[in-house]
């Protein structure tokens, strides 16, 4: 019903308005996001036409064949499928690549195309990518060039071996340009990927003391169940860490980030084991809510704490620094933490206290601190430092 004394079309003017006002923020969002991939992945783009163009040239120019259409095509899947993959999968496409291109042009010249031939060709491609390495990626390869051979040949193209070559030329232009030509820059790659995995532990275990805090049961179940569907960004910065360590390796160009990648290496172990005990904490804290336990004043002091000190953690990755400020803020967990066992907690809050200690003693260690010092700084931080 509009509003008294106004036409209809001046009561609808203000939704329209906030309407319009939602749509446009929304929509540059939406745009904003979209530009940030597309700046994240500028250095692949240029990677991808480089590696192309040179893998044509070498094929057609150096080699003289004269359609070298796999050689791009080989270099470019060698790009986009080495992107937080191990080293070891991208050679393994190019292996792929090139079986199935030497089994279809075999099949081909003896027999001829047609759907039959299709029948024989992708088996007998995944049977030879399966006995030479089981990988996925090698096996779809193979399967794939097999067909691409199988589809676009006629029995008069008697080009074998030019087109396996040109799958051989084009694999290793790529890893050329992967490795030595434009490689990456390995802090930034574990940077992009350790950051979610992190913001996600650090607001979770934040949201989590909050609704201990305030005895908020439904705030407490969105917190655990998020971190249990949180497997996706802490794969992904561990595979991150591995293809950054190999670049860092391999390519000369960047060597120098070696050290501050290692430091991402030892965290991203802790961090993993960090998460896993986050997950215990967090599904307790459901359980002491649920069965109204006592909750002391110092627990989910020492819970939000465990998510600042991850927050802590990751400025501290991304600017290199000694993450002692990470240290501090994680044995302040574990002196809460005492002292909230000792202001006396049911079942549940006394596994919500030890997964807080495990944490605790998690988060030490992605600091870098030495195995054989942590649990000592953890047990005097909660006040149970053992004697001699």
């Amino acid at each position: 019903m509009a509003d008294a004394g106004k036409p209809p079309r001046a009561a609808a003017a203000p939704r329209l308005t906030g309407l319009l006002t939602l749509t446009r923020s929304r929509v540059g969002t939406e745009f904003r996001e979209r530009s940030d991939r597309v700046r994240a992945n500028l250095v692949l783009a240029l990677q991808a036409g480089l590696a192309a163009a040179l893998a044509w040239f070498i094929a057609r120019r150096v080699i003289g064949h004269p359609v070298p259409f796999f050689a791009p095509i080989a270099a470019v899947i060698i790009l986009s499928a080495s992107i937080g993959q191990r080293l070891k999968r991208a050679a393994e496409l190019v292996v792929g690549v090139a079986v199935g291109i030497a089994i279809g042009d075999l099949i081909v010249i003896t027999i001829g195309t047609g759907t039959w031939q299709l029948l024989l060709i992708v088996p007998l491609a995944v049977v030879a990518a399966v006995f030479l390495g089981s990988g996925a990626a090698l096996v779809t390869q193979a399967a794939s060039s097999g067909v691409l051979v199988a589809t676009l040949t006629s029995q008069s193209e008697n080009l074998y071996p030019d087109r396996f070559i040109d799958a051989l030329v084009g694999g290793l232009v790529g890893l050329v340009v992967l490795i030595l030509l434009l490689p990456l820059n390995p802090l930034v790659i574990a940077r992009r990927a350790a950051d979610p995995a992190l913001d996600v532990l650090s607001d979770m275990l934040i949201l989590s003391g909050k609704a201990l805090a305030g005895r908020d049961r439904r705030r407490a179940e969105a917190a655990s169940k998020r971190l249990h569907d949180a497997e996706k960004e802490l794969s992904e910065f561990r595979e991150a860490v591995e293809a950054g360590h190999e670049t860092a390796v391999l390519a000369p160009a960047r060597w120098r980030a070696r050290g501050p990648l290692a430091q991402y290496a030892e965290s991203a172990e802790y961090v993993t084991r960090g998460l896993r005990n986050s997950r215990v904490l967090t599904r307790r804290v459901v359980s002491l809510l649920t069965e109204d336990e006592p909750v002391p004043s110092a627990l989910p002091e020492a819970v939000c704490h465990l998510g600042d000190a991850v927050r802590i953690l990751r400025h501290e990755l991304d600017t290199g620094t000694d993450p002692v400020r990470t240290r501090r803020r994680a044995l302040d967990a574990a002196r809460c933490a005492g002292a909230a066992y000792g202001a006396g907690v049911g079942f549940n809050g006394s596994v919500v206290v030890a997964q807080i200690r495990a944490t605790a003693s998690d988060l030490v260690r992605a600091s870098g601190t030495e195995a054989g010092v942590v649990e000592e700084m953890i047990s005097e931080a909660f006040g149970n430092e053992e004697s001699d």
